[in-house]
């Protein structure tokens, strides 16, 4: 949160000087001075409000105080009934599932949780899934897909954990088993990328008939910084590969990569969960009416097409 903390700081640090201006003996000079200030003011309220470069739309969608997915389940969905246990390994807290109701409706709802404080975070391990976490979604998506429910999947991780026990136990092989399952289910998926995505351990469970995306979060196979290690040996270069990469939701959507983007509260969904709860309630309600009009077997050929067909760019002999 670098640059946005420097704003913010910026910011708080000239709105103390237009006080101090004020409450003294103000003369010409002075008034000019303060209508200079509360320009620079203004600037940087709308550099905080609307983020305009790759680099700060990452930061906003790590923003620790952003809404993750209990605060969506919270107030989006009602009677939520979490589902435990992958019935080989054990728990991962790091991924939610659950029955639910969306309005009136019988829906699943799987997550990914990264936890508030530091307690949370170490129990949630960081939002960073474990192999019995993507077992556990697709068991539970199995049983959705069994009772005709449709399936809500809402993304905000880093990528799937990557230590050796993960790996002994199968991260890719899990990983790998979801995505091909998850495109064979026979009911609507929607997935809502309301973080960051990152990477296959996103993927995982977002392999869905409508891709969404908040419009501060991101979506890429690596992380700006682990880009720039790669391409230029320079982390500091984040910014530059933030930007390469075309990792933002309206890059995304020109490239075809996701479906629709849900539009966030002024500053960020961070500032305001009721707001934001409500403009993604009323994006999943638009999209999954349009797919409740296709039919099963569509909807398989139509989400295989979908991800099928991505990526790819011709170009033409003139």
């Amino acid at each position: 949160m670098a640059t946005t903390d420097k704003t913010q700081q910026e910011l708080e640090e000239i709105e103390r000087q237009v006080a101090e201006l004020k409450s003294a003996e103000s003369d010409e000079t002075t008034r000019r001075e303060i209508s200079k200030l509360q320009g620079r003011i203004e600037t940087l309220k709308h550099d905080l409000a609307t983020p305009s470069t790759a680099w700060q739309k990452t930061e906003l969608a790590r923003h620790p105080q952003r809404p993750q997915t209990l605060d969506y389940i919270e107030r989006v969905f009602t009677d939520f009934s979490e589902i435990h246990g992958d019935r080989g390994f054990g728990d991962d807290a790091a991924i939610i599932c659950g029955m639910a109701r969306f309005h009136g409706e019988e829906v699943l709802v799987v997550g990914t949780q990264k936890g508030r404080d530091m307690k949370q975070r170490v129990f949630r391990n960081f939002g960073t899934p474990h192999p019995e976490g993507y077992r556990k979604a697709i068991r539970v998506m199995q049983i959705a897909e069994k009772f005709r429910r449709p399936i809500f999947t809402l993304v905000d991780t880093d990528g799937a954990y990557p230590g050796v026990q993960a790996e002994e136990r199968g991260q890719a092989e899990a990983i790998a088993y979801n995505l091909r399952e998850m495109a064979r289910l026979e009911v609507p998926i929607i997935t809502t990328v309301i973080g960051v995505g990152g990477s296959g351990g996103a993927l995982a469970i977002a392999v869905a008939d409508r891709v969404l995306m908040m419009e501060n979060s991101i979506y890429s196979v690596i992380s700006p910084e682990g880009c720039a290690a790669i391409m230029w040996r320079d982390a500091t270069k984040k910014e530059l590969a933030a930007e390469a990469m075309r990792i933002t939701a309206d890059d995304l959507k020109e490239l075809g990569c996701i479906d629709d983007i849900v539009a966030e509260p002024e500053g960020g969904a961070h500032k305001d969960y009721e707001a934001a709860a409500n403009l993604v309630d009323a994006s999943l309600q638009k999209h999954l009416a349009e797919l409740k009009k296709i039919s099963p077997a569509e909807l398989v050929v139509s989400r295989y097409n979908k991800f099928r067909k991505m990526a790819q760019f011709f170009r033409t002999e003139s």
